[in-house]
C-alpha cells in the first residue's frame, strides 16, 4: 500500500465571520491511499485557532503517517490521538480504499438516493443588512431550521435579527439555533440568555468561553433556553474524561464535529456517553471539502437521529469538488445523477 498527502486551499465565496474572526481560506489536507489499482481518500482539515492540532507539527505528523501506513487503521487511530482530524481522514481513507467506489463510505438507502436529512442553514456574521439577507434566503429555500452566528455585532442588532424572524415565522413553523461561539462575558451570559429565551429558540451554542466548566455547569442548570457544548468538546482524550465532563457540565446537547472529536470512532464514544446521560447531540461539519463532508453525512445518516444536523456547508466555497450531495427544501440527499469530480483528484495526487 502507498499512502501520500496533498495540501489544498480552499477559497469562501465572500468572507465568513464568526465571533473568532473572518473567514476567507480554508486549509485540509487529503490523505490518500494507493493499493491494487484502487485509491482511497481521507481528509484532514483544521481550523485555525480552534482545533487542537493546529501545531506546527502537523504535516510532519502526516508524513509520519504516509510512512507507517502498514500500521493498520486501528493502530494509527490510536498514535493520533492528539490529532483528531488526521485520526478523521486515516478511517476515512481505509473506508474509501475498502469501498466500491473511493465516495460510498457508508451504503445507505442514502447513498441510493432513496432517502434525506434535514439540516439547518446558516447564516453568518455581518452586517445586519447582510445577516437579514441571508435569513430571507434561507427561508425561500424551504429551511426549517435556522442556526445564526452571535457574539460579534451589537447584541441589540442581533435581538433585533431574531424579532424579524418570529415577526413572520413563529416557532413551529422555524427553529432557531443561535451561535456565540464563547463570545459572551462570564458577567454577562445569564442576563443575555433571559433575552434570548422571549424568541423561543431551539438551543443555543457555547454562549463562553471553553474551560470555564464550573461556570457552564451553573449555566446549564439555570438557563432559561438549552445550551449545546461545542468547543468545550474539543481536546478532551479518553472515556473517561469525555464522561467526567458531561458528568460535570450537564449540558442539554453537544454538537459533535468528526475532524475536531477524532472522527467515526472519537464521535462514537461522545454519542454512547451522551445517551447514557440522557444528553442529546447532533453532528455537524467543519468546513470541510465536499469529499470529508460526504463522508460525515453518509455516517450521519447510519445514526438515524432526527433532528436538523449541520451539513449544509458544501456550498461555501469557490474551488470545492463537484460531488453528489444536494440540498433541496432544507433537506441534504444523494443525487445518483451526478458525478464527482474524480480527475480533480487523481490531478491532486499527482501533483
Amino acid at each position: 500500500m502507498k499512502a501520500s498527502y496533498k495540501k489544498y486551499i480552499l477559497n469562501f465565496k465572500r468572507p465568513s465571520g464568526t465571533s473568532r474572526g473572518v473567514l476567507t481560506t480554508k486549509e485540509t489536507w487529503f490523505l490518500i491511499l494507493e493499493e491494487n489499482g484502487k485509491i482511497g481518500i481521507g481528509e484532514c482539515g483544521i481550523l485555525r485557532t480552534l482545533s487542537i492540532d493546529d501545531r506546527p507539527d502537523y504535516e510532519e505528523k502526516l508524513q509520519w503517517v504516509c510512512v507507517n501506513i502498514h500500521l493498520g487503521k486501528d493502530i494509527l487511530w490510536e498514535a493520533l490521538i492528539e490529532f483528531p482530524s488526521i485520526q478523521f481522514g486515516v478511517e476515512m481513507a481505509f473506508l474509501s480504499l475498502a469501498s466500491k467506489t473511493p465516495f460510498e463510505l457508508f451504503p445507505s438507502e442514502f447513498t441510493l438516493g432513496k432517502k434525506s436529512m434535514e439540516i439547518n442553514g446558516l447564516v453568518w456574521m455581518g452586517e445586519e443588512a447582510f445577516m437579514k439577507e441571508q435569513i430571507e434566503e434561507k427561508l425561500v429555500q424551504g429551511f426549517r431550521c435556522i442556526k445564526l452566528k452571535i457574539g460579534a455585532i451589537n447584541f441589540d442588532k442581533e435581538l433585533g435579527l431574531l424579532r424579524y424572524i418570529r415577526s413572520c415565522f413563529d416557532k413551529e413553523t422555524v427553529e432557531i439555533r443561535v451561535d456565540a461561539n464563547g463570545a459572551f462575558d462570564l458577567n454577562e451570559t445569564l442576563g443575555k440568555l433571559n433575552q434570548l429565551s422571549e424568541f423561543e429558540l431551539h438551543s443555543i451554542e457555547q454562549p463562553i468561553q471553553k474551560n470555564n466548566t464550573d461556570t457552564m455547569a451553573e449555566l446549564c442548570k439555570t438557563t432559561p433556553l438549552p445550551i449545546a457544548l461545542d468547543e468545550e468538546l474539543i481536546g478532551v482524550f479518553g472515556i473517561e474524561n469525555k464522561e467526567q465532563l458531561l458528568q460535570k457540565i450537564k449540558p442539554q446537547y453537544i454538537i459533535l464535529k468528526p475532524s475536531l472529536v477524532g472522527g467515526f470512532k472519537g464521535t462514537l464514544e461522545w454519542i454512547s456517553i451522551a445517551e447514557k446521560l440522557h444528553v442529546q447531540w447532533w453532528i455537524t461539519s467543519a468546513l470541510e471539502s465536499n469529499i470529508g463532508l460526504n463522508a460525515i453525512t453518509q455516517f450521519t445518516y447510519t445514526l438515524h437521529n432526527l433532528l436538523p444536523h449541520g451539513l449544509g456547508t458544501g456550498g461555501l466555497y469557490t474551488n470545492n469538488f463537484d460531488c453528489t450531495l444536494s440540498i433541496k427544501n432544507g433537506r441534504i440527499f444523494n443525487d445518483v445523477n451526478l458525478d464527482w469530480d474524480v480527475s480533480l483528484l487523481i490531478n491532486l495526487n499527482n501533483k
